[in-house]
């Protein structure tokens, strides 16, 4: 197999705590599919914590990690986003967002000191987080005639594919999980059955 199809994610949300000099570094973890849920999280925190001074931030996301954003939010450049994304990366971990809120206790921390509080609150998070393994998986939708239902819900069966989504009338449709390893060989079986149409929708 040439790549890599599967990932690890976390199941839900979880937290860590971290002090130093009378700061309080808070990590709230979130398992994310896309940064626009970044927003409704971030504003969800700030009302729960309206004392606190920084809500720093770093997530990654898609199953090849390929794409991550961080945020300082305030804290001097490469002192917050960057250690918490850093962790994320060493747990090899996707689709997650760690937000670090922090409480500041009057002291400074100095630049070691902050890289060290927002990567320490966001491993602890990793650390209370429940940590799952998932498959790269194409969804497809199929349409079929009413005729070609037995060969179809055959097929799902012996392959076991994930049903997402289905609409039977005169004109069926089926969306289904089809796991990028066994990709090529479950649509070879499906182009074998009469009446059928497949098309492509996203990758999750």
């Amino acid at each position: 197999m040439l790549f890599d199809d599967t990932y690890k994610t976390i199941a839900s949300h979880s937290e860590g705590t971290y002090r130093d000099k009378g700061s309080k570094f808070i990590a709230f973890a979130f398992p994310i599919k896309s940064d626009e849920d970044v927003k409704d999280i971030l504003q969800k925190l700030r009302s729960e914590h309206p004392k606190a001074r920084h809500f720093c931030w770093a997530l990654r996301l898609s199953p090849d990690r390929s794409i991550f954003r961080i945020q300082d939010d305030g804290e001097p450049s490469g002192t917050a986003g960057r250690p918490i994304l850093n962790t994320i990366l060493s747990a090899d971990l996707t689709n997650l967002l760690i937000v670090v809120v922090r409480y500041f206790g009057g002291t400074l921390l100095g630049v070691p000191g902050l890289i060290n509080a927002y990567k320490t609150a966001a491993a602890e998070a990793i650390k209370e987080s429940n940590i799952v393994e998932k498959t790269v998986n194409d969804i497809y939708e199929i349409r079929f005639d009413y005729m070609a239902m037995n060969d179809v819900m055959k097929l799902v069966k012996d392959e076991q594919l994930n049903i997402l989504d289905q609409n039977f009338d005169n004109t069926c449709t089926m969306q289904l999980e089809i796991r990028k390893s066994s990709l090529n060989a479950i649509l070879g079986k499906i182009e074998k059955l009469e009446r059928i149409d497949i098309k492509y929708l996203f990758t999750s």
